[in-house]
């Protein structure tokens, strides 16, 4: 039986066209691209509409295993299933960090026969606006020190207060905590500090919820940086560093366009984690793509109680977007691990085990319900699973009045998504989903963070470390307790405890500490003991990847 190709290979051999080719399917003049070679070019932010006449397909997951389910490779396949039956739809996606590239997953733009392409150039530096990102972000940070060093023009900045820290696109847990300074006065004041990855960045996330360039000054602005000794807070703008940060992010505000294996347009512009951010792609993004197609298909990160939370709760109620259905992809392999089915164990089948672990998924459905969505469910399938096991989750699924529908797009590409895609069609055309938010940003930050905690996590209640106490007052003070707030949690579970697998009850989660995003407008609570800068597995991905004297890539999976 011959072994079926990496997605490398796939995406290699693929009959890729020139980015003004795809342009021209969604009425994109010639004259608007910026080319980055022939198959990427940059959009101008002026392809908005004001009334967007596209409909918003949301697509989350239930809780993943460590090794992803397929959630981009589905929003793929979806878009090309969409296109397949006749219909005008566009991906609007993020882009990948290099973070899971080297780390974990390996490549992060789809898989099999439902991928964006070019692969290598979207995974690595793309168009540069990580790069951007990162730059503009230790820009301030330079500003920072130098504002503490230079006591001639100095804010009087309290070391000891600064939040800001600096940003790099790498797994390196070795840069969490440091010690800056060092080797006299000439080097500057010496104090603690840290790294935060860049999908964890602020200017991330300012980029990712800006309108234009005059929101992202404005937002930009109103980053916090710390205190004067005397207890005054402290912003960007006060540095003056919002002018020189904004020049650097001038072209990578604008969105970039690709395209699918099968010559469908992409989007892809930003690039949050939503295990330690709001974990969406750019509003300018999502409304180009609205104002261009019929039907725009965009993702959250992780599962929904992280991904999707935060696109409602802060990228729609942010930009008053809403999406028109949503989609939560599950694969039997999580469901049997859901089921404390042994890892070993996860490619026999076992519908007793689907079945006990389909109350994870049943959570999230739940939960999608609340605010107002009546989900579609996609099982994205794979060569081990069985029609017993199929026919356990749509019996469930049924139960909870969803459908679920199996996709085959990653063997199959857009004819194996025709089926779903259909699915929500019907779906949208019913007119039954009315987005609602679970909470008002007037109420308490302990409300909100309640309210997520107990509604979508199925918590208990909430504890608070000493600091985590001390810091709310502060929250109110600074003006930002009538924020949103962006959960930092593990994605592998609902609760802040990855062990606790399925659809955990009787447990409390912990916030340790906040930290305040005040451009991008929301609040962070730290759960548990996810950090802002992941590290390294023990064999990452970077050990399989190379690339041959011809410029060939391998290892990117």
């Amino acid at each position: 039986m011959p072994t079926f190709p990496s997605d490398i290979e796939i995406a290699q051999k693929a009959d890729i066209k020139h980015i003004k080719t795809i342009a021209a399917k969604i009425q994109i003049s010639e004259d608007d691209l910026e080319y980055y070679g022939k198959y990427k070019a940059k959009l101008p932010p002026n392809l908005q509409s004001t009334e967007p006449k596209g409909k918003l397909i949301l697509v989350t997951a239930l809780s993943p295993t460590k090794y992803g389910e397929g959630k981009t490779t589905m929003t793929i396949g979806l878009v090309d299933g969409l296109n397949y039956n006749g219909k005008n739809a566009i991906a609007v996606l993020r882009e990948p960090s290099l973070g899971p590239v080297f780390g974990v997953k390996g490549g992060a733009a789809g898989g099999g026969y439902a991928q964006v392409i070019p692969m290598e150039d979207i995974n690595l530096h793309f168009t540069g606006d990580f790069s951007a990102i990162e730059k503009a972000n230790n820009l301030l940070s330079a500003m920072i020190d130098n504002n503490i060093q230079n006591k001639q023009f100095s804010l009087n900045i309290d070391p000891r207060t600064v939040a800001w820290k600096r940003v790099m696109d790498m797994n390196d847990r070795a840069l969490r905590q440091i010690i800056i300074g060092i080797g006299g006065k000439a080097n500057g004041i010496m104090r603690e500090d840290g790294f935060n990855i860049t999908p964890a960045s602020e200017v991330m996330a300012i980029l990712c919820l800006s309108n234009d360039m005059a929101d992202l000054k404005r937002r930009l602005g109103n980053i916090y940086v710390g205190q004067t000794f005397d207890g005054k807070p402290v912003f960007a703008r006060d540095i003056k560093a919002v002018g020189a940060m904004a020049v650097l992010l001038k072209d990578a505000l604008k969105p970039n366009l690709v395209q699918t294996l099968e010559g469908n347009p992409a989007i892809l512009h930003g690039g949050p984690f939503a295990s330690i951010a709001q974990g969406t792609n750019t509003v300018i993004a999502t409304r180009t793509g609205l104002s261009l197609g019929d039907y725009v298909v965009t993702e959250a990160g992780f599962g929904a109680d992280l991904g999707a939370e935060k696109f409602l709760h802060i990228k729609c109620v942010s930009s008053g977007l809403k999406p028109d259905v949503v989609v939560v992809v599950a694969t039997v392999r999580a469901l049997k691990h859901h089921g404390g089915v042994h890892k070993d164990e996860l490619t026999l089948s076992n519908p007793e085990g689907v079945r006990k672990g389909c109350c994870n998924l049943e959570k999230h459905i739940e939960n999608i319900q609340k605010f107002g969505l009546n989900p579609v469910v996609t099982i994205n399938a794979f060569p081990t699973d069985t029609d017993d096991e199929y026919k356990v989750i749509k019996e469930i699924c049924s139960a909870k009045g969803v459908s679920a529908i199996v996709s085959t797009a990653f063997a199959h590409g857009g004819k194996g998504s025709a089926e779903l895609a259909a699915a929500v069609v019907e779906s949208i055309d019913k007119n039954e989903n009315h987005f609602k938010p679970l909470y008002n940003l007037s109420d308490s930050m302990e409300h909100k963070i309640k309210t997520i905690a107990t509604e979508i996590y199925g918590a208990d209640g909430v504890e608070y470390s000493s600091k985590a106490k001390s810091q709310i007052s502060q929250i109110t003070k600074l003006g930002f307790n009538e924020f949103p707030v962006c959960m930092v949690k593990t994605p592998l579970s609902f609760s802040d405890d990855e062990k606790k697998i399925g659809r955990p009850t009787g447990f409390k989660v912990t916030v340790r500490e906040f930290e305040y995003a005040g451009g991008a407008g929301f609040v962070i609570p730290l759960l548990g003991d996810v950090m802002r800068m992941p590290g390294l597995p023990a064999v990452p991905s970077a050990e399989h990847i190379d690339i041959d004297e011809d410029g060939k890539v391998t290892g990117l999976f």
